[in-house]
């Protein structure tokens, strides 16, 4: 009897345990398909990019919020933990390690300059994460062996493309090019160089010229010495302010123009140099997806967040976009939402034939719905190419009563 009874507890203990561990089972399957979705928002909230980085990282969140109050990414919420490159490469490889290693994020969005990019992107790729950024180098596509790194910028090159535009429609004859000494830089005057060249016109002079340097008047020399109508530049804004100060205190070729990219043009070279200086100046930038009902979404809770205007920082755009864009693709794969089946789902949101879609509530409704989808970004019309990189307009601005003004836009 003794034994009967005893025999019967071991089944009951057995029993308990084997539906105890089933409990625990099925516990951890669903907390792993609800786990939250972790985001390294990785941006220049500090050094060259600061103008800019604050507001990028802004928009990250702001994204993350939009998704989250959506009901999330295939159920998963999205968190952000966010790390200041310091526009540094030295400084964007220890943060983009702590994202990974300590903060254990599934992706990084938002690195600005290309050498923070270039600098990031092993580190990224051999962790198997994707990269999603705003720098512009031609490397970042030829370098992207595991198509893990998706650009919401232009290329450098691209931009070389609308410097020549712009020089052709303008009537220039005698280009020169000056470039900061990085891939960005030397990027821009290259891209414009092959696009000049096969027009048939010639590049009477270029400099690649190092950073951080208090004087290049030994540059300018070499550059004005070959008479040239207009200077075009791959430059960021403290090599630029020195170059320009220097150009206007010499007095000499007064009537030369400069082309200079957008991110190197904004209130503090105007703060710096002063309209007078820069009236020979034209710059030239990507501009944001401006005609779009998801750039008025986007642009309305910028505002509202950062009591700023969009068009100030064409980044924040980007980095908004890298968050829908990638919640969309999370939708689209689901259930099966780990990293890489995500990253493969990417190209899947901007199909030609798919329905137009503005914002990820709507995206995320026609996805459940069965329907191929078109995400039109806030930042451009996000059409990846098999780099993964976008094309998109291009604005050239002038000083006008104190404050760069657009004049014109180049579409390619």
């Amino acid at each position: 009897m003794a034994g009967r009874i005893e025999a019967r507890m071991r089944r009951a203990v057995t029993a308990g345990v084997s539906l105890a561990v089933m409990s625990l089972a099925l516990g951890g399957a669903a907390q792993a398909e609800t786990a939250p979705f972790r985001i390294g928002a990785l941006n220049p909230v500090t050094g060259a990019g600061s103008p800019y980085g604050p507001g990028m990282q802004k928009a990250i969140i702001l994204a993350a919020e939009e998704v989250n109050a959506a009901g999330g990414a295939c159920g998963r919420k999205l968190e952000v933990s966010a790390e200041d490159t310091q526009t540094s490469p030295e400084a964007a490889v220890l943060a983009v390690k702590k994202l990974i290693e300590v903060n254990k994020v599934d992706a990084v969005m938002g690195t600005w300059s290309s050498g923070v990019t270039l600098a990031v992107m092993p580190i990224t790729t051999q962790a198997g994460l994707p990269l999603l950024n705003t720098s512009g180098a031609p490397a970042i596509s030829t370098e992207d062996k595991a198509d893990l790194v998706w650009r919401f910028q232009a290329t450098n090159d691209r931009f070389g493309q609308a410097f020549a535009r712009i020089a052709t429609e303008r009537g220039f004859k005698r280009p020169a090019t000056m470039a900061y000494n990085n891939a960005s830089g030397i990027g821009n005057t290259e891209g414009f160089t092959r696009a000049w060249t096969a027009a048939g016109g010639e590049v009477v002079s270029s400099v690649v010229y190092e950073p951080k340097r208090p004087s290049y008047r030994s540059e300018l020399q070499q550059i004005l010495a070959a008479n040239p109508d207009v200077i075009v530049m791959g430059s960021y804004l403290q090599d630029t302010t020195v170059i320009l100060r220097e150009w206007y205190q010499s007095g000499q070729s007064p009537d030369v123009k400069w082309i200079i990219p957008g991110w190197a043009a904004n209130q503090q070279l105007i703060d710096a140099l002063g309209p007078d200086v820069l009236a020979n100046v034209i710059a030239v930038d990507s501009i944001s997806n401006e005609s779009a009902p998801s750039y008025a979404h986007f642009e309305a809770a910028y505002k509202k967040a950062m009591g700023a205007d969009a068009p100030a920082n064409v980044y924040a755009a980007m980095t908004y976009d890298m968050v829908i864009a990638w919640g969309l693709a999370m939708q689209q794969a689901c259930p099966d939402t780990a990293t890489a089946a995500v990253n493969g789902s990417i190209r899947a949101i901007d199909t030609a034939d798919g329905a137009p879609v503005y914002t990820f509530a709507e995206g995320k409704a026609a996805i459940e719905a069965g329907r191929k989808v078109n995400y039109e970004g806030a930042s451009s019309r996000l059409s990846f190419d098999e780099y993964g990189d976008v094309t998109p307009d291009f604005s050239l601005s002038e000083i006008d009563g104190g404050a760069f003004v657009r004049k014109g836009v180049v579409s390619f």
